[in-house]
Formats: structure tokens, C-alpha cells, sequence
């Protein structure tokens, strides 16, 4: 019989937090103090896969746990849109989305005291062309804030979205069933 080590959630998304319950784990939440920086000359892959990483080493853990994190961007072109610092900010990303196609990364870092796995997960999302009107009415909705792009699918955010390409927990913020798939390699064999 296998068994899956002590499963610790580095993160302090709610989101992420229900996707894990949602999907049947057992976890404790202990979220990173890591600082996110993200620089102009970075491309989107290699910013989620860096910052879960940083965040994951930032966390302590003991040889019996199993240190998950995550960070999303939302990419459209070369140009990364993380979380919106004011109202202006989040209008802005979300007039440069309408009418368009963008992706999603999610950089997500696995480990414990002796094994180390870290993927990304791309989706697609084409946004409907959005009136200032419907800009201003989604941005009341006071979604926005905590999210990359400025918007969040599994809220009034799906009504900005015309269709996706590739997994939705992704776009959510946690793509559930590859974390999944690469968790078995962290299974133990009890004594």
C-alpha cells in the first residue's frame, strides 16, 4: 500500500485552497513570505516556474512533508499581467484582454527533503470584445484585486470569457490533475 507523505499548501489563495479540497486532499496551509518580483526581460514560462520554486524554498518543512506552491500570470505577447495595484490598473489589463487571445501560466513546485518536481501548465483564454460599460460593471464586482489578468474565471469573470483552450482549474489558479499525476511520485511504502 502507498502513501502520501504530510501534504502542506504553500499558498495563501483561497482558490487554490478549494481546489485541493474539492480534489479529496488532506493538507495544512502554510503560505509563503516569499517577496514576488517579476521583471520586464523574463519570459512568462520561466516566471512561474522561478517564483513557485523561490516560494516553495521558502517555506520550512520536516522530512515527513510533501511542500507544494504555486504562482499564475496571465501573458498576452511578450507583455505579463500579475495581480492589479489599483482600479486603473486592473481596468487596464482587462482593456488590453478584451477581444483577444491570452494564456495562462501556472508554475507549480513539488517537493521534500530529497526529491524536487516542478512543472508549468499553459492555457489558453479568448476574452469577448468588452464596452466600457461592461469594464466598469465587472470591475464593481470587486473581483479583481487578488488575481493575475484581473479577472477570475470561476467568479462573474466567466462572463467576460468567450471560450478556453486546456485545463480550467488552470486558469483558476492550480492545475489539479497534473498535481495529481505528480504527486505519485512522492508516495511512501509505510514500514
Amino acid at each position: 500500500m502507498w502513501i502520501l507523505p504530510t501534504l502542506v499548501l504553500g499558498s495563501a489563495s483561497p482558490r487554490r485552497k478549494e481546489l485541493m479540497e474539492r480534489a479529496g486532499f488532506t493538507f495544512e496551509i502554510r503560505p509563503s513570505l516569499y517577496d514576488e518580483v517579476i521583471t520586464g526581460e523574463m519570459n512568462a514560462e520561466y516566471v512561474v516556474q522561478h517564483l513557485a520554486k523561490q516560494k516553495n524554498q521558502a517555506i520550512p518543512s520536516s522530512t515527513n512533508e510533501v511542500v507544494v506552491t504555486a504562482d499564475t500570470v496571465v501573458c498576452q505577447g511578450e507583455k505579463i499581467f500579475g495581480k492589479p495595484k489599483s482600479y486603473e490598473d486592473a481596468y487596464s489589463m482587462l482593456e488590453q484582454l478584451s477581444g483577444k487571445r491570452h494564456a495562462v501560466y501556472t508554475g507549480v513546485s513539488i517537493r521534500n527533503h530529497n526529491q524536487w518536481v516542478s512543472f508549468v501548465v499553459c492555457t489558453n483564454v479568448y476574452f469577448l470584445s468588452l464596452s466600457q460599460a461592461q469594464l466598469e460593471w465587472y470591475l464593481r464586482k470587486e473581483e479583481s484585486w487578488d488575481k493575475a489578468g484581473g479577472y477570475g474565471i470561476q467568479g462573474a469573470g466567466a462572463l467576460l470569457v468567450e471560450k478556453i483552450e486546456g485545463d480550467y482549474n488552470n486558469v483558476v489558479g492550480l492545475p489539479i490533475s497534473r498535481l495529481t499525476r505528480e504527486l505519485d511520485t512522492f508516495m511512501i511504502t509505510p514500514d
